[in-house]
Formats: structure tokens, C-alpha cells, sequence
């Protein structure tokens, strides 16, 4: 079964940056998919960040693309998220994401399956 911890969340001033962790057990992160999710109160959950199977390739939708970088360290099984020029729209939990399978779709969110137990990132004005 596929676990996922994150961790690196808290308190940042507009502006800052913040990394976020995403250790994996039960799948190497190597062999699948990863995504990072955010939830917004009373908004719907997003995909910010998805990196391919193979590592080549990374999603990012406009909101965040050139402030936020995913990335994973295969050694460690380890997936981050890179976060610079937060900004207050930028709050929310933070859900690192795994596809049943290979996760071949990996900018479609309705890909992944396994869920960490999120993160809280607020950004203050």
C-alpha cells in the first residue's frame, strides 16, 4: 500500500518561500507519477505541480507556473515542492498525490488515487 508524509508546511510573509517534502513508502516514486494538490478554504481541491513517470516532464498550471518547482529524490523516495514569491492566494493544505498505476495522464488531476495527510501553508499580507 502506497503511504505519503508530508512535511515543510507553516507561516510565510508574502514573498517568501517554503519547500515542501513528500516521503513515499509501499512505491518508489521513481516508477509512477507524483503530484502536489493544494486545498483552498472553501475551494475545490487543485493540482498545482505533477511531475512524469519518468522525471523528464512537469505540469504547472498558470496560477503558479515559474514560482513553484516539483522535483523528487529518487534515493531518498522523496518528492518536493519548491515554492518562491508565495502570495496570500497561495494558502491552503498542501497534498502530495499518487497514481494507482504508472499514471500516464499526470497533468489530469482525476489520476490520482493515494493521498499524504496534508500540510498547512499560510501566506501572510
Amino acid at each position: 500500500q502506497v503511504q505519503l508524509v508530508e512535511s515543510g508546511g507553516g507561516l510565510v510573509q508574502a514573498g517568501g518561500s517554503l519547500r515542501l517534502s513528500c516521503a513515499a513508502s509501499g512505491r518508489a516514486v521513481m516508477t509512477s507519477a507524483m503530484g502536489w494538490f493544494r486545498q483552498a478554504p472553501g475551494k475545490e481541491r487543485e493540482l498545482v505541480a505533477a511531475i512524469h513517470w519518468t522525471g523528464v516532464s512537469t505540469y504547472y498550471p498558470d496560477s503558479v507556473k515559474g514560482r513553484f518547482a516539483i522535483s523528487r529524490d529518487n534515493a531518498k523516495n522523496t518528492v518536493y515542492l519548491q515554492m518562491n514569491s508565495l502570495k496570500p492566494g497561495d494558502t491552503g493544505v498542501y497534498y502530495c498525490a499518487a497514481p494507482k498505476d504508472i499514471g500516464k495522464n499526470y497533468a489530469n488531476p482525476t489520476t490520482y488515487e493515494y493521498w499524504g495527510q496534508g500540510t498547512q501553508v499560510t501566506v501572510s499580507s
